[in-house]
């Protein structure tokens, strides 16, 4: 009988420590850039997390519990980033982990990831590598890839500018030079020839030693992939140099957003990009989306904090759907997954985990984006090349 007394109070002394682990919050890490030439896309990113985890939380959580944000300031150095991902997962005891901006650092924190049994998700870094030869089975991708954002502007500059002589301009890491690449497959498919390429160290001062080599070349066209600050550079000195007159300017999704461009001002009208979200998409689900982060931020979303936002949702349906918050049950119900977004359903595909999504290219006129083309999911996203898992 003393053994029963024994083992009854040990098991009610036990659970109210068990329902704790139940009922707590669950800890998202946020690896994102909050200093430094891509503060801008950092701030998107957490407005759009912000609005989620509140609306979520309002809701009753994911499965009866919170969600808990824990920032860390990447400052697009693939170096610390991997520092930030490992505190979050030994120290923090994060479940899941978000926020990475740079390409590199998306790939770095991946292996953190893997090693410490966690998953992770980026909603901005855009090489095509991530989800493709440097695929993870710990790592997942909810925006659009490079070869996506590429496949919608190439549709469009092929259908406006035909055969046109194409120059390229990129930030010379891992995201710049793969970025131009997926274009420079994608365009030449269509007929674009290719007349000269450079790059430019990050958080670059001055493009104007590059100038020469651009006007020499005469093209018709000038991709470029800067983003952030280094945007705001590069174009305002390219119309100081008149190196726009006669050009079609186009770039990645990333290059021209809703936190540049008014820094850009008229430097950026008639900049074309192919993007997997904007605010003129038309649907309830976006229309209540622009309207709840205009009211939270007094700014409209660009594609990364529409993103960011659906990740949550992503995490919260995957969740929810393995009744658990363990990686490999997770991992497991996140493969194929169907979640809303502000952009409608999207869908992850299982083999290399890539969301799948429509595409769009806008045109910069007047201080806004307008959609002047769409390529279909099916046709935009290509073949799953991930053979790792």
């Amino acid at each position: 009988m003393k053994t029963s007394i024994r083992t009854i109070l040990a098991v009610m002394g036990t659970a109210p420590l068990l329902a704790l682990a139940q009922t707590g919050p669950i800890k998202i890490g946020v690896v994102t850039p909050l200093s430094g030439t891509y503060a801008g896309i950092g701030q998107q990113v957490k407005w759009g997390l912000d609005l989620a985890a509140a609306q979520i939380n309002a809701a009753g959580g994911v499965a009866g519990r919170k969600l808990e944000l824990l920032y860390e300031d990447e400052e697009a150095n693939p170096a610390v980033a991997t520092q930030k991902a490992e505190k979050l997962f030994q120290v923090n005891k994060v479940d899941f982990l978000t926020g990475t901006v740079n390409s590199g650092s998306t790939l770095a924190v991946g292996q953190v990831a893997e090693r410490n049994g966690k998953l992770m998700a980026t909603t901005v870094s855009f090489s095509d590598a991530i989800t493709a030869d440097k695929c993870s089975p710990n790592v997942f991708r909810v925006n659009a890839r490079a070869g996506m954002q590429s496949a919608a502007l190439a549709e469009w500059l092929s259908r406006e500018k035909p055969q046109a002589n194409v120059f390229y301009l990129g930030p010379d890491y891992e995201m710049g030079r793969s970025t131009v690449a997926a274009f420079k497959s994608a365009a030449e498919a269509k007929g674009s020839k290719t007349v000269g390429e450079v790059y430019a160290p990050l958080d670059n001062k001055d493009y104007s030693p590059f100038f020469g080599q651009v006007r020499s070349a005469k093209p018709a066209v000038i991709y470029t992939s800067v983003a952030g600050n280094d945007t705001v550079r590069l174009f305002n000195q390219m119309a100081e140099f008149g190196l726009g007159r006669n050009v079609q300017i186009v770039g990645a999704s990333g290059t021209v957003t809703s936190q540049n461009l008014a820094a850009i001002g008229k430097a950026a009208d008639g900049f074309v990009t192919g993007v997997g979200y904007s605010p003129n998409i038309e649907g309830p689900e976006n229309k209540k989306f622009v309207t709840d982060f205009v009211a939270a931020n007094k700014t409209l979303p660009d594609l990364y904090g529409a993103d960011s936002y659906g990740v949550l949702f992503f995490y919260k349906a995957a969740v929810e759907k393995a009744k658990s918050t363990e990686t490999d049950k997770v991992r497991d119900a996140m493969r194929g997954l169907q979640w809303n977004t502000p952009q409608g359903v999207k869908t992850l595909r299982a083999g290399d985990h890539q969301a799948m999504q429509d595409m769009y290219a806008v045109r910069v006129k007047g201080g806004e984006f307008q959609i002047v083309g769409k390529v279909a999911a099916a046709q935009a996203i290509g073949p799953d090349t991930c053979t790792k898992f």
